[in-house]
């Protein structure tokens, strides 16, 4: 893409050196305490955007024109049906998704208003809604203890799926540590005929705990599709793809939430849910929302450029987050560092994928036996049928509003929880 390749990165000053603001760094920056430092990288990573701002809306008013085209000669009614049905998902669901998120818009609104007060601001910008409202709560574990905190989340699964956690981790399925010329980052692949591997980088926090949950979610979604279906039909698509991994991080959360005594552990945990909802679930709808509305003006023939594409993003990003943000004009550009926009309709499958997660996890703390029965039939369903027959299945019908409302409630619940800590 013309940011990898062109793209003027400016330099900051950061932990005692210059260095480039590569996508990492800025997401570094952005999480971080010193408030002057996340808004100098805004300042600065906005602007060489700005620098070539024109060229990506036409490079990306291109990738929809595209999108038109093979909806035009293939016969679709729009470029969301074609992007749907070609993996086999209902327009409701998106519907539903859509609706659902637009309708809670208020309890982010109101998070949003609770981070300002809790941060103590008098102005809260964008670059103020990543670092963690609690600090010096982080779970520092080493990774073997880790390991054994994530069976102890995971046991409400039963016997089979842990021992299979332990046999991934004691046949060393997982490349654990970081080291020189390695990957970063934390990746899963299952291999069909064989046990899947497990790419980590761990270090001793939080969120690398929540990790190895994660990829091993990965891994035995893999495991269970690869050793149950035949060649032909073990892989399973992209709209289930993150199920299973995010079932395992709100079973492993609810544990921590359920036994710990730590109430500043508590609290982090449920700013990181939060958190975890709002980039996963509302962050992503958001995103959807642009790109249909996006191309809806492009096959209604309005030509796209760097200001309406702006304008519409702006917008949505005044919906979605309410009037506890002072928005900065930069903001507004955001749309153009979206990689998966030239993907079209793909990121919306992030919020379906933990808006089904959320709906199997809670049915298997609360039923036991058989929703885990369901849950497994899921698991080793590959692609032997469309993906949201798949989920129903497993107890989350993406096709009914109220499980998008369930979601929902979490996050309101996680919220309600939060702020009477906080008082």
């Amino acid at each position: 893409m013309l940011d990898n390749a062109e793209l003027n990165a400016p330099e900051i000053e950061y932990e005692g050196k210059k260095q480039t603001i590569t996508n990492g760094l800025y997401s570094m920056i952005m999480s971080g305490k010193d408030r002057e430092k996340r808004a100098e990288a805004f300042r600065l990573f906005y602007s060489a955007y700005g620098k070539i701002l024109g060229t990506l809306a036409a490079t990306y008013y291109g990738s929809i024109k595209k999108d038109i085209f093979y909806k035009n000669v293939r016969g679709y009614e729009s470029c969301l049906q074609k992007s749907l049905l070609g993996e086999d998902v209902d327009e409701s669901v998106y519907r539903n998704l859509i609706k659902a998120v637009n309708d809670a818009t208020p309890i982010m609104h109101r998070y949003m208003h609770i981070r300002k007060r809790v941060l103590g601001y008098d102005e809260m910008h964008m670059y103020d809604i990543y670092p963690s409202l609690v600090e010096d709560a982080e779970l520092r574990l080493s990774y073997e203890d880790a390991f054994e905190l994530v069976l102890k989340g995971l046991a409400p699964l039963g016997e089979e799926y842990n021992a299979l956690l332990r046999r991934g981790r004691d046949e060393r399925w997982i490349d654990v540590c970081e080291t020189e010329g390695k990957r970063s980052g934390a990746y899963s692949i299952g291999i069909y005929g064989c046990h899947p591997y497990v790419l980590l980088n761990y270090q001793p926090t939080t969120h690398n705990v929540f990790t190895i949950a994660h990829e091993m979610g990965h891994a035995l979604h893999s495991y269970f599709s690869n050793s149950r279906q035949p060649y032909a039909k073990s892989n399973y698509t992209l709209f289930v793809a993150e199920v299973a991994s995010t079932v395992n991080e709100v079973l492993l959360l609810k544990y921590l939430l359920k036994t710990t005594e730590d109430k500043a552990l508590k609290k982090y945990l449920l700013n990181y849910f939060m958190d975890m909802i709002r980039t996963t679930l509302f962050r992503q709808t958001q995103f959807a929302e642009f790109e249909e509305k996006a191309h809806a003006m492009a096959e209604a023939g309005e030509p796209l450029n760097k200001d309406n594409l702006s304008s519409l993003y702006d917008g949505l990003n005044k919906k979605y987050y309410g009037d506890a943000v002072t928005y900065d004009p930069e903001i507004a550009t955001e749309w153009a560092r979206i990689p998966h926009f030239y993907r079209a309709f793909y990121v919306y499958k992030y919020a379906t994928g933990i808006t089904a997660a959320i709906c199997i996890a809670n049915k298997i703390l609360s039923e036991g036996a058989p929703a885990i029965e369901k849950y497994f039939t899921f698991l080793s369903g590959g692609g032997s049928t469309d993906p949201v027959s798949l989920l129903k299945g497993a107890g989350a019908d993406l096709t009914k509003e109220e499980t998008f409302l369930a979601a929902m409630k979490e996050f309101e619940d996680a919220l309600n929880s939060f702020e009477a800590m906080i008082d």
